[in-house]
This record gives C-alpha cells, structure tokens and sequence, in this order.
C-alpha cells in the first residue's frame, strides 16, 4: 500500500517575530550610537576660580582658537575678517546670541583681543569665555 502525504510542506518564511527582530535591533543601535556635538579644534581651556552656567544651548555660537590661532565658528574654519560679517547676519536672525570663546590658554591674546574687536563690529556684545572649572569640566 502506498502512503501519500496530505499535508504538503510550504515554502514561506514565517513573520511573526519580524517585528520584534526589528524592534531589538533599532534599541541595539540607539544603545550603541554616540552623537558628536561639536568637534571644535583642539583646546586646553584656562581654570577659573568661579564660572556660571548658561542654560539655553540654542543660541550659544561657539569660537574655537587653538594654540596656532586657528579659528573655528560652530565647527567651521573661518579667518579673523569674515567673523564681523557671519556674526552681524546670526545676529539678525537672532539678537539674543551669546557667543561662546573658547580660546587654548596658549593662544596669543593679540588674536583673542582682535577677535573682539570684529564681535564688537558686528553688535554680538554677549560674550561667554569658557573655561575649565576645579572639577575638570567646562563652563
């Protein structure tokens, strides 16, 4: 006698767990992500004895200068004469900036003074020096 299968296998891939797969792989790579804020030029920031914190990130634009008197505006490299012009068309769009310098502490204070004098030029008059607190962080 011959027997003869009624039920005959199916080649379909099974989706069920699909969801779930997709699921722990999307925390798997949230977990393992890290985001870059700035990246800056390299800087080793002066101490200070008392600093204050400011709140609000948004309207902070960041300048760089190493201890090779590069300078960088919110991780752009930029020469000392088109910082007035930058700084006066985001002052503008926003006249609540504060410009945030972060200047190597082996930086010459010559290239630091005539930066403010193009702050100055261009009305961004709110001006943050970032510097290294006794716990190692800046402010």
């Amino acid at each position: 006698m011959k027997v003869t299968a009624k039920n005959k296998g199916s080649a379909k891939i099974p989706t069920a767990s699909i969801a779930d797969i997709v699921f722990l792989l999307l925390i798997f790579f949230m977990s393992v992500t890290v985001f870059k804020q700035f990246q800056g030029l390299k800087v080793e920031l002066p101490a200070a004895k008392a600093t204050k914190k400011i709140e609000k990130k948004r309207i902070i634009t960041h300048i760089w200068i190493d201890s090779e008197n590069h300078l960088n505006i919110d991780d752009m490299p930029i020469t000392l004469q088109k910082i007035a012009p930058l700084m006066s068309k985001k002052m503008q769009e926003n006249p609540a900036i504060i410009v945030s310098v972060r200047a190597d502490k082996h930086a010459k204070y010559g290239i630091v003074a005539q930066l403010l004098e193009e702050l100055k030029k261009s009305n961004a008059l709110r001006v943050n020096f970032a510097t290294l607190t006794k716990g190692g962080g800046t402010s």
